[in-house]
């Protein structure tokens, strides 16, 4: 579908009037509108990919595609920014370069990636680059936006643990993979509590325990796999290593063999702080002083647009999508709705972010 979707966006940027480019990165869009002679350019990053759940509501603006529906919103993003796009190619007053960015494949951490190693800043080079993403529980009409880490990293772990099967009525010929197992998952609750200085962030979570044993069968192998987040690249670093420290000590007590992989999905978002604060000062004057966070609390979500900043200066913000009833529903969920009103406050955002920035000297 993403194909299909960066076809639509594409065929709406040349009808605004925009300099096109398709394939970034895969399916990535990519959409440039100069004025002026000015030197500096800014890039409006939009996410544009669904997720593989089936939606379980009924209006009419529902997923036609079963299986498949937008439950994180990006098209709600995708549509401010073409908004945005549409109105500055046609009454924009700026001096510099506005790149819009239509991003592919975010929720596997893959998109960014792929626009960034084919050249994304290379090809559309930008002084900063910037994000908005709904944000259910946070009022319509709201702000929140903070300097540093914002989105913490994701990674996923997998723990492969080696006994001895045998007889569930022989427990002595065998070496118990489930009691070393249970006592791995068990150990791990105190990763955090136990070994994280206690003003650092951090999650570590199990999601699934698998065994080849049967009812009568006691398992020679368990697999464990699970989920960790952190809001720093040291505190992945400290997860990992302890991880690894804990399992080696457990299986060699019980003389067991393991095998363990770490694989670090998303990098942590982190705002620069000058770009923070060029966000929270735009967002100010487009919703008031007093509908802006500028010193929010981080999310222990993960968003692949850190590798973007990563790359450049840049800051993503939080854009309240509504505390209950419609966009109150949590991300992720088959009932999410994307609540219409906050379209035109998105797109107001990025076009005073880039009339701002980009004033003539």
């Amino acid at each position: 579908m993403n194909k299909l979707t960066a076809e639509k966006v594409a065929d709406l940027l040349e009808q605004f009037g925009l300099e096109v480019h398709t394939s970034v990165g895969n399916t990535g869009v990519v959409g440039v509108l100069k004025r002026g002679n000015g030197e500096r350019a800014i890039g409006l990053r939009a996410d544009m990919d669904a997720l593989k759940i089936h939606e379980e509501n009924s209006f009419e603006h529902r997923s036609l595609n079963a299986g498949k529906m937008h439950a994180c919103g990006h098209d709600g993003h995708t549509a401010m920014l073409l908004g945005a796009a549409q109105y500055l190619a046609a009454k924009g007053e700026f001096d510099g370069t506005a790149v819009f960015i239509f991003q592919p494949a975010e929720e596997h951490g893959d998109g960014a990636r792929a626009m960034i190693e084919d050249g994304l800043f290379e090809r559309f080079p930008v002084d900063a680059v910037y994000a908005i993403h709904n944000f259910p529980s946070l009022a319509v009409g709201k702000f929140a936006v903070r300097a540093g880490s914002i989105m913490a990293a994701e990674d996923n772990f997998e723990i492969t643990v080696n006994g001895v099967g045998c007889h569930a009525a022989m427990p002595h010929l065998g070496k118990d993979a489930i009691v070393i197992g249970a006592e791995i998952v068990s150990a791990m609750q105190s990763l955090v509590s136990r070994t994280m200085n206690p003003i650092d962030n951090a999650v570590v979570s199990f999601t699934e325990f698998v065994t080849n044993g049967t009812v009568n069968v006691v398992p020679g192998q368990v697999i464990l796999k699970g989920d960790t987040r952190s809001l720093t690249t040291a505190v992945q670093d400290q997860i990992e290593s302890t991880m690894e420290r804990i399992v080696s000590g457990i299986c060699a007590a019980h003389g067991a063999s393991y095998e363990f992989s770490y694989r670090r999905n998303f990098v942590p978002t982190i705002n620069t702080p000058a770009e923070a604060d060029i966000a929270a000062a735009t967002a100010r004057l487009v919703v008031g002083a007093e509908n802006v966070v500028g010193d929010s609390r981080p999310v222990m979500a993960s968003e692949d647009f850190g590798y973007m900043l990563q790359a450049r200066p840049g800051a993503y913000l939080l854009l309240g999508n509504g505390e209950e009833g419609v966009g109150g529903c949590s991300l992720h969920n088959p009932a999410y709705d994307f609540n219409d009103d906050i379209l035109s406050i998105g797109a107001d955002f990025w076009v005073t972010l880039v009339e701002t920035q980009l004033q003539a000297d």
